[in-house]
């Protein structure tokens, strides 16, 4: 960077640190509490419809401060964007929407562990808090798969900086393989907004009337409101229940789906391929045994931990009297050939399903 361009920005920084300075000192109160609250924030014409939003969303207790950082906030980052969006006010030069850079949504998730600590922290055990690297330095997927944009449909929604071309090098399919930007190596490439949508109207949490046992027992409402896929391109949240499921088939056979549609959001990444049918591309529909039931009928929804998947529906036995976690299957061992989620009983079974014996212990 040039030196007039750098005294220009150092210029331009500590003008807008005076103005904030006096700001302060004339009307501390006002000022603070305005910038923290989101009056100051709503004042802006640009994010009136997120501030809007927010004030009939599930997180509306929250001021805008606790989440996107106020005047006290300590990270320079935080700082920076607030100082240049006040310029682009200032100036008259706002953009036509206002979304988040990917360096403040990696803010925004270690944010969203302030308050959501366990939910967090399965998250991080999980499959969904796969690093940049783990996804664009994969030997194996990286030999399998050629490199292409559509990559960042699912890992890497966020980032701002270009192709798939600009985070890692060569695109090819031999390697080896180098990630562009070093910043990206310990990157969240699922973060926790890619399927949650803050500014989305919803209820707070609140303690269930324990009068009406209806409220509290399994007929207890799911609540879903903030489930959205964020898409890259038209850098917008689609709600789950806009989302559609697509019609699945078994070679002729149409398939039938689970009625849960929250997995019209695992379907955007775990997608068959144009032919719809199951078990192409990175599609995981249940068929065989498992036919009907949906992804979070076995799957976590946060570590997407599937261990106990057999305890929920089973007992221990199965209608051959066999235990069914001890099974041929890639729940017992990911090298069987029979995948969980398409085995059938005549795949074990090859000279005819026997009849169903009783379970005995």
């Amino acid at each position: 960077m040039s030196r007039p361009r750098v005294r220009t920005l150092l210029v331009a920084s500590l003008a807008i640190l005076i103005a904030t300075g006096l700001a302060v000192v004339s009307n501390p109160g006002y000022y603070l509490g305005a910038a923290y609250s989101g009056e100051l924030c709503a004042s802006c014409h640009v994010i009136q419809p997120s501030v809007r939003m927010w004030r009939v969303s599930s997180h509306r207790n929250l001021d805008c401060g606790a989440c996107h950082g106020s005047a006290l906030t300590l990270n320079f980052d935080t700082h920076r964007t607030h100082w240049r969006r006040l310029y682009l006010q200032l100036t008259g030069n706002l953009p036509t929407r206002v979304v988040l850079p990917d360096s403040r949504v990696d803010e925004l998730t270690e944010r969203c562990a302030g308050c959501h600590q366990s939910v967090h922290a399965l998250w991080r055990t999980g499959g969904h808090s796969m690093k940049y690297s783990d996804v664009f330095l994969n030997p194996e997927q990286n030999r399998r798969t050629q490199l292409h944009d559509d990559c960042l449909r699912c890992h890497g929604m966020f980032y701002d900086g270009g192709d798939v071309g600009t985070i890692v090098q060569p695109p090819d399919q031999q390697g080896p393989w180098q990630l562009v930007e070093p910043r990206l190596h310990d990157r969240p490439s699922i973060p926790c907004l890619a399927c949650h949508q803050m500014h989305i109207e919803g209820t707070p949490a609140i303690e269930p009337d324990y009068a009406r046992p209806d409220l509290i027992s399994y007929r207890r409402e799911t609540r879903t409101y903030s489930l959205a896929f964020y898409d890259r391109r038209e850098r917008m949240y689609f709600p789950s229940y806009q989302l559609p499921m697509p019609r699945m088939w078994d070679g002729e056979r149409p398939v039938k789906l689970s009625p849960d549609r929250r997995q019209a959001l695992c379907y955007q990444c775990h997608a068959p391929d144009a032919t719809f049918q199951v078990g192409t591309a990175d599609d995981r529909t249940g068929i065989g045994v498992h036919e009907g039931i949906g992804c979070l009928g076995c799957h976590a929804p946060h570590s997407l931990d599937a261990r106990q998947s057999c305890a929920n529906c089973h007992p221990r036995l199965s209608n051959c009297g066999l235990d069914v976690e001890l099974m041929d299957t890639t729940f017992k061992s990911p090298t069987s050939p029979h995948n969980i989620h398409f085995v059938k009983c005549a795949d074990c079974h090859v000279d005819g399903v026997p009849p169903r014996r009783t379970p005995v212990e």
